[in-house]
C-alpha cells in the first residue's frame, strides 16, 4: 500500500523506479505500465521534472546557468509538490495505480552529489507519500557511461554536473558526477528498503522480476470495466492495441 507521512494508508498503489542515467528504468516502467493496462488496471503516470507550472522557470534557469545547488534542489522540490498534489495524490485516493519515473530518491542522490546536506534534503521531502514498492535498477558506472555516452555528441551543463566544478571536461565531469550519485543510491538501498534489480540482466528477465513483486500488491487496486469482447480476448491470452481496434471495428 501507499502511505501518507502520518501512516494512513491510501487505496491506490504507488510503484516508482530509480537509478542513475542509463539504468534502463524508464524502459522497465513502460513495460510494467503496458502489462498493468493489459490486466485491466487503471494506471496514472508521473515523471520527474515535468510540472507545467515549474518547467518554464527550470528551463530558463538552466539555460542561463543561474541555478546553484540549493536553488536547483528547491526548483525540483516545487515540481514534485505540484505533481503530487495534481497527479499522484488524487489518483491514489481514487484507488488507481500510480507509476512514477523517478521519485524523491532522485533528489536524495543528485542534490547530495551537488554538496547539499542530506538531512536538509530529506526533511524537505518529508511530506512525500511512501511508495508501495520502490524499484532501484542497479548498474555499474562503466555500463551506465557506455549506454549514455555512445553516440552522444554533447552533454548539457547541469546534466554533466559542470555546476559542481568537478572537472573542466564535460565528459569527465559527467563520469565523476554520476559516480557520486551512484554512491548515494547504494547507501539508500537499506535506508529506504529499495528493491534492487540487476539492470544488466536481459530486459524480459528484469520485467518478469518486477511483475512477480508487483502482483503481490495488486489486491483491491482499481480496475477499469471491460467490455465482453475484451474479457474474451483476455481469457484467451490475446491482448494488444491492434486486436482491440479490429474487434471494435467489426462490431460497429
Amino acid at each position: 500500500m501507499a502511505l501518507l507521512p502520518d501512516g494512513r494508508a491510501l487505496p491506490g498503489k504507488l510503484f516508482i523506479v530509480e537509478g542513475i542515467d542509463g539504468s534502463g528504468k524508464s524502459t522497465q516502467l513502460d513495460m510494467l505500465r503496458k502489462w498493468l493496462i493489459s490486466q485491466g488496471y487503471l494506471v496514472a503516470f508521473s515523471e520527474w521534472n515535468s510540472s507545467p507550472i515549474v518547467r518554464r522557470m527550470t528551463k530558463r534557469g538552466k539555460k542561463k546557468q543561474l541555478l546553484s545547488p540549493i536553488s536547483f534542489s528547491l526548483v525540483h522540490a516545487a515540481d514534485f509538490v505540484d505533481r503530487m498534489e495534481r497527479q499522484m495524490l488524487p489518483a491514489l485516493k481514487a484507488g488507481a495505480i500510480v507509476l512514477a519515473d523517478r521519485y524523491i530518491y532522485t533528489a536524495f542522490g543528485r542534490d547530495v552529489a551537488r554538496g547539499v546536506d542530506p538531512n536538509w534534503v530529506r526533511e524537505m521531502y518529508s511530506f512525500a507519500i511512501q511508495p508501495t514498492v520502490a524499484f532501484y535498477f542497479k548498474v555499474t558506472l562503466e555500463e551506465s557511461l557506455n549506454r549514455i555516452l555512445a553516440g552522444r555528441p554533447t552533454l548539457k551543463y547541469y546534466e554533466a554536473g559542470m555546476d559542481v566544478g568537478l572537472h573542466e571536461d564535460p565528459y569527465k565531469s559527467y563520469e565523476l558526477f554520476q559516480g557520486r550519485i551512484l554512491e548515494e543510491y547504494d547507501k539508500m538501498i537499506d535506508e529506504f528498503n529499495l528493491q534492487a534489480i540487476d539492470a544488466t540482466l536481459p530486459l524480459l528477465e528484469q520485467h518478469e522480476m518486477m511483475i512477480e513483486i508487483v502482483e503481490g500488491h495488486l489486491e483491491s487496486a482499481l480496475r477499469a470495466a471491460q467490455s465482453p469482447w475484451q474479457e474474451v480476448l483476455k481469457s484467451e491470452g490475446l491482448q494488444g492495441r491492434y486486436l482491440a481496434h479490429q474487434v471494435s471495428g467489426d462490431s460497429s
